[in-house]
């Protein structure tokens, strides 16, 4: 299957990148190879049969063979269509199979990236991999290609029989065949320029697209539709043009194997009556050879119409190919068993002289930052808007690999904790509340084996989060709609909080965020936010004066770098930068 470490943008290669997709359905496969020489036979059998019906019966007025000779070769037909029908179906069904499973991969494979890859990338452009292009993938590479495969053994097979009736008129079919494959080589490279270019562009237009419904609300409210409108016009332009080209060569590439197609049929006529007049050869084989010559042309065709779509697959395939090459966030580790039991329960993580920068080219985020949490502490960081706190949080779960330094939870490097073990001791809840089109239930669980219905039922009540689901229709059941529209904004963070702290994670990494909530929910939040501090490990970025007066220690942050730490009181006397927090914290309070 396609991996990572493969790209090229040879289209074998990518070919045979696919090919494996096909390979778990080889059976269904090899029941359409297995048709290849019964559709073969027949192709080659109904003008075999034409030509002796005619100068052996028809010219002979042979009416009771006649007859006989019909349903023989109507016999052949038939069989030549039961072929098909057995080749076409089971080429189609492991296609769409193999176009499942790639689809299944890539949106599995899509989910392991790290997050730097979604800050650098448009989501826009990752659906469209997983949506349009792999439909491009699906509408022909499956079938189409082994199609061809097919239709070149008819195609030599009928040239083969061609040699046999007259090889003067086959030399003329010889001719011509270099010229179609002159042809269909240059406009082929001229397709595949100009569907590589209507793919980035629709991908940029669907990305487009996905960010302005997804700030509809925003649009709307500083009525900004016309110019948001003319962005995406001219992205839909550049598609329409590329397309538009492609469309072109495609209309030139058909027309021009049609074009040769009626004159090579008409020399065959011109020159094989010729023949017939001169008694070289019978009316039977002209006819014959002009049926067979007509099958040959009718893959060509095919070719060259297929040949624009396969083209514009290829280009998709080696789009997803390029997000199979994006290298995935999860660095896959073993623990021993010793390694394992010491971090089964928490027991403290620390940060030595970690420095991080989001781009090689960007500035430094953090800078040499250090600090030790035990089991039972609390840790508030403070700091001005950029000093660095939530990129703390940010690598204590792993979202960024690429720090310096090292940081370890219960001893052992956190790069070589797997994610599935890590997040059993660390819950996060971020400031972005997201919630998913599903119930309240499933929003809370999102169906971790460790979070039961018991589970759910006791972090509601913790959050106190019950007096309002109570009330909802279908209570725990009722489905949220579009991230949480149905809901107030007070009620979805509720229910975050209530997602963090489910499956008992011992450390809790909490990114206050009560600015938008009504008094009554904040009073609920600051109430949960307390029952962590007395239960938990806690981390938490800051924002009110009560947090952080029940901190253990105090972190203050600026410009990346610790540069005070202490509890409040300790902070307090030395009556530096804390102080003026301090000061802009109550101010907001």
């Amino acid at each position: 299957m396609l991996t990572p470490k493969e790209n090229s943008s040879s289209d074998w290669k990518l070919l045979l990148l696919f090919f494996r997709y096909l390979n778990p359905y080889r059976k269904w496969v090899g029941l359409s190879l297995a048709a290849i020489p019964f559709t073969t036979a027949a192709a080659v059998l109904i003008p075999y049969l034409i030509v002796h019906i005619v100068d052996d019966y028809v010219m002979q007025g042979d009416i009771s063979g006649l007859y006989l000779m019909a349903m023989i070769l109507a016999g052949s037909v038939l069989l030549g269509y039961l072929a098909d029908a057995i080749y076409s179906f089971s080429l189609q069904k492991s296609g769409q199979m193999a176009i499942a499973q790639l689809r299944k991969n890539l949106f599995v494979h899509t989910l392991s990236l790290p997050r730097k890859y979604f800050d650098q990338k448009p989501i826009g452009v990752s659906l469209s991999r997983m949506t349009s292009d792999t439909e491009a993938v699906g509408e022909s590479i499956a079938i189409g290609v082994l199609s061809l495969i097919t239709d070149f053994i008819k195609t030599v097979s009928l040239l083969g029989f061609l040699l046999y009736l007259n090889w003067q008129l086959t030399l003329i079919v010889a001719g011509v065949l270099p010229v179609v494959y002159l042809v269909v080589s240059v406009l082929r490279k001229k397709l595949r320029f100009y569907f590589n270019t209507a793919r980035e562009s629709i991908a940029e237009a669907t990305a487009y697209l996905q960010e302005c419904l997804n700030g509809v609300k925003t649009i709307q409210l500083y009525a900004a539709e016309n110019k948001v409108f003319q962005r995406f016009k001219q992205k839909n332009k550049k598609f329409l043009n590329s397309q538009t080209r492609s469309n072109f060569f495609d209309a030139t590439l058909f027309s021009t194997i049609e074009g040769i197609t009626s004159i090579t049929m008409a020399i065959i006529v011109w020159y094989g009556t010729g023949q017939i007049l001169a008694k070289m050869i019978t009316i039977g084989i002209l006819i014959g050879f002009i049926n067979t010559l007509s099958r040959i042309f009718i893959p060509i065709r095919e070719f060259a119409q297929q040949i624009s779509t396969i083209q514009r697959a290829l280009s998709a395939l080696q789009h997803i190919n390029e997000l199979f090459n994006e290298e995935s966030d999860e660095i896959e580790n073993q623990l021993s068993q010793n390694q394992e039991s010491l971090i089964s329960n928490f027991e403290a993580v620390e940060f030595r002289n970690v420095s991080f920068r989001y781009s090689d080219d960007g500035n430094a985020v953090l800078n040499n930052v250090s600090f030790k949490l035990k089991k039972g502490e609390k840790i508030a960081i403070v700091g001005a808007t950029g000093a660095g706190k939530s990129t703390i949080l940010r690598l204590l779960t792993k979202s960024y690999h690429d720090y310096e330094g090292k940081i370890t939870l219960n001893g052992i490097d956190l790069l070589e904790i797997p994610q599935n073990i890590l997040n059993k001791n660390i819950s996060l809840m971020l400031q972005d509340v997201f919630m998913f089109n599903a119930s309240i239930r499933f929003n809370i669980s999102l169906d971790r084996p460790e979070v039961d219905e018991a589970e759910i039922d006791r972090v509601l009540k913790y959050v106190q989060a019950n007096d309002f689901i109570d009330q909802l229709p279908g209570k725990s059941a009722f489905q949220v709609n579009d991230n949480g529209s149905n809901l107030s904004a007070g009620q979805a963070q509720l229910l975050s909080f209530a997602r963090a702290i489910a499956g008992n994670s011992e450390l809790i990494l909490l990114d206050e965020a009560t600015s938008s909530v009504d008094s009554v929910t904040e009073s609920k939040i600051q109430n949960a936010i307390e029952s962590i501090f007395r239960d938990k490990t806690v981390i938490a970025i800051a924002h009110r004066l009560s947090t952080i007066q029940n901190s253990d220690k105090i972190i203050v942050m600026k410009g990346g770098k610790i540069i005070e730490t202490g509890n409040h009181l300790e902070l307090i006397k030395m009556n530096g930068y804390y102080v003026q927090l301090l000061n802009d914290i109550e101010e907001h309070n």
